[in-house]
């Protein structure tokens, strides 16, 4: 048996986390669920949590921007955690310093939640609006579709062709469905088109081929034309080219593939095709002593459904967390993280619930209930950073 994790500094055990989103938090939560004393900061530019899964309300005004923004000292309070309001500049060699702007932070465990950031390299992309890329940008499609009078909204998403995984989809058909059923409830619908654009001539393929079917047939449904299997090639401010031709577009929507966060050029981390910190199935960085990522930040073994998603995240936390607690007893860190996919696609007035795991793949229908429990979600998620 090694012998319990020594704090560098001689006091308590540092743990530092960079980042404050999803993985960030449940880390913390779990870390004080297993009652570990050591001496947590968070490295972040903000100490408020936004609710991206929620952005696809805003357009519709099920929800303002307000609705979704979490302030987090009270929760830092509750669970001892010092807030380093900084961005992330580099990382020592051996993973125990920190290089930020507001200077070096020293520690004995690190875990890496800093996130990813999109690929921004389609010629064009400033023509497209990106829905997840916060509040500023949902509000500004609602603001964008309120002030349509006809014409073609073209919505899509494209990858990381360096790592096929790197891709968030569904929030794109949430968007897509959102707004056809928003203009038909506005009766505006007959005026202004949707077009649905994809690179794979199945996109989707990730929740399965049952679900695919679904949301195609959904697409045919709602006279919702499509643009598939053809690569991009460019965007201009009236129009959407991929290499199997060109379609107007009034308004444009796009979710880019995900890479690293760019702080990561300035480290020898090791990185995957992709562009991400390459992780064990133990949430552990290779080669490196007590380093862990968790999140968007990181490429996971797994297999090649397993998402880019708050859900997936959490469970990367949890496992990092656990494993880290057992370095701090002088054990090794041994537990393997779940790949798991959960995700209802919603439609302002229902959802498709689909569920991935490595023994079973679950699609149901559009039902309106999955609606009404993606909201509830989203409330039960919220208590743990909006109450003491």
């Amino acid at each position: 048996m090694s012998q319990p994790l020594n704090a560098a500094t001689g006091g308590k055990p540092q743990i530092v986390i960079l980042g404050a989103g999803f993985a960030a938090l449940t880390a913390i939560r779990e870390l004080r669920r297993l009652q570990v004393q050591a001496d947590i900061t968070v490295i972040a530019p903000t100490d408020t949590l936004v609710y991206l899964p929620s952005l696809i309300w805003i357009p519709a005004g099920l929800r303002r921007g307000e609705d979704l923004k979490v302030p987090l000292a009270d929760f830092f309070a509750k669970h001892q955690v010092r807030h380093i309001q900084a961005r992330v500049d580099g990382l020592s060699t051996d993973g125990r310093t920190v290089e930020t702007t507001a200077g070096p932070v020293v520690n004995d465990l690190l875990l890496i939640a800093s996130g990813g950031r999109y690929i921004r390299k389609l010629p064009g992309i400033e023509n497209a609006l990106i829905p997840c890329e916060g509040i500023a940008s949902a509000e500004a499609i609602r603001d964008r579709l309120a002030a349509m009078e006809r014409g073609t909204v073209a919505i899509g998403f494209g990858g990381n062709p360096k790592e096929p995984t790197a891709v968030r989809g569904g929030p794109m058909f949430e968007f897509l469905f959102g707004a056809d059923t928003l203009l038909r409830r506005q009766k505006r619908r007959d005026k202004i088109d949707l077009v649905f654009f994809n690179p794979s001539p199945r996109p989707g393929q990730r929740l399965g081929p049952k679900a695919v079917d679904g949301l195609l047939k959904q697409m045919r449904k709602r006279d919702i034309k499509t643009h598939l299997g053809h690569k991009l090639v460019r965007f201009e401010p009236d129009k959407v080219i991929t290499e199997g031709g060109e379609f107007p577009a009034d308004l444009i929507l796009f979710m880019p593939g995900l890479t690293g966060p760019a702080w990561l050029d300035q480290t020898e981390l090791p990185r995957s095709p992709g562009g991400f910190v390459q992780a064990t199935a133990t949430c552990a960085v290779p080669g490196l002593k007590h380093v862990y990522v968790a999140g968007d930040a990181g490429s996971f073994p797994g297999p090649d459904w397993m998402p880019k998603q708050a859900h997936q995240a959490d469970l990367q936390a949890q496992t990092a967390a656990q494993n880290m607690a057992e370095e701090l007893k002088g054990q090794p860190g041994l537990r393997h993280f779940k790949p798991e996919l959960i995700c209802i696609v919603d439609t302002l007035d229902a959802g498709m619930l689909v569920f991935r795991n490595n023994k079973r793949s679950v699609t149901l229908p559009r039902m309106g209930p999955f609606h009404t429990m993606k909201r509830m979600f989203e409330q039960h998620y919220l208590k743990a950073y909006r109450t003491r």
